[in-house]
């Protein structure tokens, strides 16, 4: 990495939020913002070649998408991250979608984050646990979760801490676990040269959640004005949060693929049905498997507190700045927390939740149709972001950069030709597979982005600057 030497780190924010993230917060934050261990049984289903797409979307696109974030998140430490970013460079109406299509992702994601919690809870402790009953932890989890956006950040910020170091622990014992397994036991999915050869067809329905694994370096900027020193904690940040990320996604994919065969991979009891095959049933195994479950549910709480702190921050800015409907923008008269945003948040959750449980034959079918959907107005963001990058290369060239991509002006192009050719495909393959093309099911989701895409247009409009636009 080149950097640049500037001035010292900012003194308190003019808005009156404290400065109470430091770099350790910042590097757990972001891992517990990127490792993602409900989606590691969906990303290892694809089988052991899902190794050599870990590797690949690695090298090609986390390794870019990294780089670009330092030097927009240390450039530009702004409040409301990448709302910020795409404000400056497009003007307020590209902000404003991104700030909506941002926080509405997360509200729509989190429904099926809250039901895997669910299922896991039924699995571990009342194996009978009917869909209703999991549909009411759910809701009751996504009021937790309002409920810790709006207390101060210094105490807020230690769900996520501790979930980053919980979910560190977990991938290690499946990781290491699983080669104590293969040891002791071979491997229930051989690991070759031909096995870990990528294939095309009906693996490419999940190798979308690889890229989706990979997110969320931009995150930790929706509090800019909440860190320390954010020109030179967000590049250290990145650098060794991105490190400790990789190594534990490949710890945990290998871990699931040694003990578990192929079919037997569940999109959600695949981590428990791994730990019980590397630990045991019963005795110090099974109690293992508790404890190591019941750390696997707080992450899953510990992850959407995570997401709705970055998100909701950049609706709250986006509104305040007038490019979003002012509902969103009340602040906690004390904390200073994103109070309304976080409120509208668990709202639409809730009757998200509740709608679906009327439509899904399952938790595992409400699962994908949620995270497909939400996966899909999530990535859009990034198109506008990567786009905002090279924008502001250009037309804000000589603002002093804490940090800078390698390569000047022909290096950013390329990675971000990169970065753009991941989120295109992933955003194709989301919606359709070659051979397994379900109409219906392309359908809905397409149907659900575009209806999001023309609430998001009406709530601008709505906002003070599109008052005065219109």
């Amino acid at each position: 990495m080149s950097q640049e030497n500037v001035a010292a780190a900012p003194a308190g924010s003019k808005k009156g939020f404290k400065r109470v993230l430091k770099g350790l917060d910042m590097t757990l934050f972001t891992v517990c913002a990127i490792l993602v261990i409900d989606q590691l049984a969906a990303s290892a289903s694809i089988g052991v070649q899902s190794i050599f797409w870990w590797i690949f979307t690695l090298i090609f696109f986390f390794i870019p998408y990294g780089l670009i974030t330092a030097e927009l998140g240390s450039t530009y430490p702004d409040q409301g991250g990448i709302y910020a970013w795409v404000q400056r460079a497009f003007g307020g109406r590209w902000g404003g979608r991104t700030a909506w299509l941002w926080w509405i992702n997360v509200a729509l994601w989190q429904p099926s984050v809250y039901l895997i919690f669910a299922g896991i809870f039924s699995q571990l402790f009342i194996p009978d646990l009917g869909l209703w009953p999991q549909i009411a932890i759910a809701i009751g989890l996504t009021w937790l979760t309002v409920y810790v956006n709006m207390i101060t950040l210094d105490v807020g910020k230690w769900v996520p801490n501790v979930g980053a170091i919980f979910k560190a622990v977990i991938m290690g014992v499946i990781g290491f676990g699983g080669f104590f397994y293969a040891f002791n036991h071979g491997v229930a999915n051989p690991i070759t040269l031909e096995t870990l050869s990528p294939s095309w067809g009906a693996s490419l329905a999940f190798l979308p959640v690889i890229v989706y694994n990979f997110m969320g370096f931009e995150l930790m900027s929706g509090a800019s004005e909440e860190m320390t020193d954010p020109a030179k904690d967000v590049p250290r940040a990145i650098v060794v949060s991105g490190l400790l990320i990789a190594a534990f996604y490949l710890l945990g994919t290998v871990g699931i693929l040694i003990a578990l065969p192929l079919e037997e991979v569940s999109l959600i009891e695949g981590i428990i049905d791994t730990l019980y095959q590397l630990l045991g049933t019963e005795g110090l195994g099974g109690a293992a498997v508790m404890l190591l479950g019941v750390m696997a549910l707080y992450t899953f709480l510990a992850n959407m507190v995570t997401w709705t702190m970055g998100a909701n921050r950049s609706a709250a800015e986006a509104a305040h700045a007038g490019d979003l409907n002012p509902a969103f923008a009340k602040l906690h008269p004390v904390h200073k927390t994103p109070a309304n945003a976080a409120i509208i948040t668990g709202v639409v959750t809730t009757v998200v939740i509740v709608v679906y449980g009327f439509m899904a034959a399952d938790a595992e079918d409400l699962f994908w149709t949620l995270f497909a959907f939400s996966s899909v107005v999530f990535l859009l963001c990034y198109l506008f972001m990567f786009a905002a990058f090279l924008r502001l290369r250009k037309i804000d060239a000589d603002r002093p950069r804490p940090y800078r991509v390698p390569g000047g002006t022909a290096g950013a192009w390329v990675l971000t030709l990169l970065c753009l050719s991941f989120i295109v495909q992933a955003i194709v393959f989301f919606v359709y597979v070659p051979g397994e093309f379900d109409m219906t099911y392309a359908g809905s989701i397409v149907g659900g982005v575009v209806v999001t895409f023309l609430v998001g247009e009406w709530l601008i409009s709505r906002s003070k600057a599109g008052t005065r636009r219109t």
